[in-house]
C-alpha cells in the first residue's frame, strides 16, 4: 500500500536536532517554533492512547498515530527538500 516510510528516529537524534534548534533559535525562530509543535505533537500522540483507549473514543486513533510518526515525517520532508535544493536544513547529517 505505502511505498515510502518514514525512517524510526532514535531518541538520540530527536535530542541533537533540538540541541541545534535551542542553539540556533535566534536565526531561525519559526524552524525553532515549528520543531517545538513537532515535538510537541508526538507527546500527544502517545500520551493520547490511554484516554483513547479508556474512554472508547476510537476516532482519536489516527490522530495519535499521526502524532507519534509527525517527527520521522518531519525529518524525511526536510532531508528530501534538503537533498533537492528547496530548503537549506543545517541540521540533517550527511
Amino acid at each position: 500500500m505505502f511505498t515510502w516510510r518514514a525512517p524510526a528516529v532514535p531518541l538520540s537524534e530527536l535530542h541533537r536536532i533540538r540541541q541545534w534548534h535551542v542553539e540556533h533559535a535566534q536565526d531561525h525562530p519559526l524552524e525553532f517554533q515549528l520543531w517545538d509543535a513537532v515535538i510537541t505533537c508526538w507527546l500527544m500522540g502517545w500520551v493520547g492512547w490511554l484516554p483513547t483507549f479508556a474512554l472508547d473514543v476510537w476516532w482519536a486513533s489516527p490522530l495519535c498515530l499521526l502524532g507519534m510518526l509527525l517527527p520521522s515525517l518531519y525529518i524525511a520532508w526536510r532531508a528530501r527538500a534538503h537533498s533537492l535544493n528547496r530548503l537549506r536544513c543545517d541540521w540533517i547529517r550527511k
